[in-house]
């Protein structure tokens, strides 16, 4: 059997955003859980405001439509975070792991780690190893301009470099605590940095990815 892990991570931020509310503070800094639901939902529904994510001078426009969406009833809203439309190709299983697995992740504890008191989760051995396999292509990309070389290790997956080169610094850690570092969030990130003072104090609060 095919795991979701996706298609549950979905419906668990979904739960999460239903019980934060819809002005709860979010890790995403200048966002709220309605801006947070706001941005799934134009990710996966307004193609034309959503290349505003990857394309500067479309960010005007994405901007517009998710401040729109993200002032509409937020049950309502966060409903089409849990049910994608009906022919949309995140109903197919592979393509929801494919442009989702890290996304929603990410999110969720997004939503998790705004709230005092919260816990890194305890995940199952399946998913880890999901996770896993995208902290490899995350991490080079998220730190490919910043000036030094990261050493990169998490158990079960062999030790890799990213950044741009020179000074050493590691990072090391779960795959998911590494994807939530190599994707900016490296305050509420559960990993351990070591390396050069100064270069680590640098990594901590550069700006990663894309």
């Amino acid at each position: 059997m095919t795991e979701r892990f996706a298609h549950d991570e979905r419906l668990a931020l979904a739960d999460s955003l239903l019980e934060a509310g819809p002005d709860a503070p979010t890790v995403c800094e200048g966002w709220l859980t309605r801006d947070l639901a706001a941005h799934i939902v134009v990710r996966e529904r307004r193609p034309d405001a959503s290349l505003g994510i990857l394309l500067k001078p479309l960010q005007g426009h994405l901007k517009d439509v998710q401040d729109k969406v993200a002032a509409e009833d937020y049950v309502t809203l966060v409903g089409k975070v849990r049910f994608p439309q009906a022919l949309s190709l995140v109903r197919i299983d592979a393509v929801e792991e494919a442009m989702n697995l890290t996304e929603f992740f990410i999110h969720h504890e997004d939503v998790r780690r705004a709230r005092p008191g919260w816990k890194p989760r305890s995940l199952s051995p399946s998913y880890e190893e999901a996770l896993r396999k995208r902290v490899r292509s995350s991490a080079r990309l998220a730190a490919r301009k910043f000036p030094a070389t990261i050493v990169v290790d998490s158990p079960g997956l062999a030790t890799f470099e990213a950044g741009a080169g020179g000074e050493r610094v590691a990072v090391s850690g779960a795959p998911g605590e590494l994807l939530i570092f190599f994707t900016g969030r490296q305050r509420v990130a559960d990993v351990e940095v070591s390396g050069p003072h100064d270069v680590v104090e640098r990594l901590k609060v550069a700006h990663l990815g894309l």
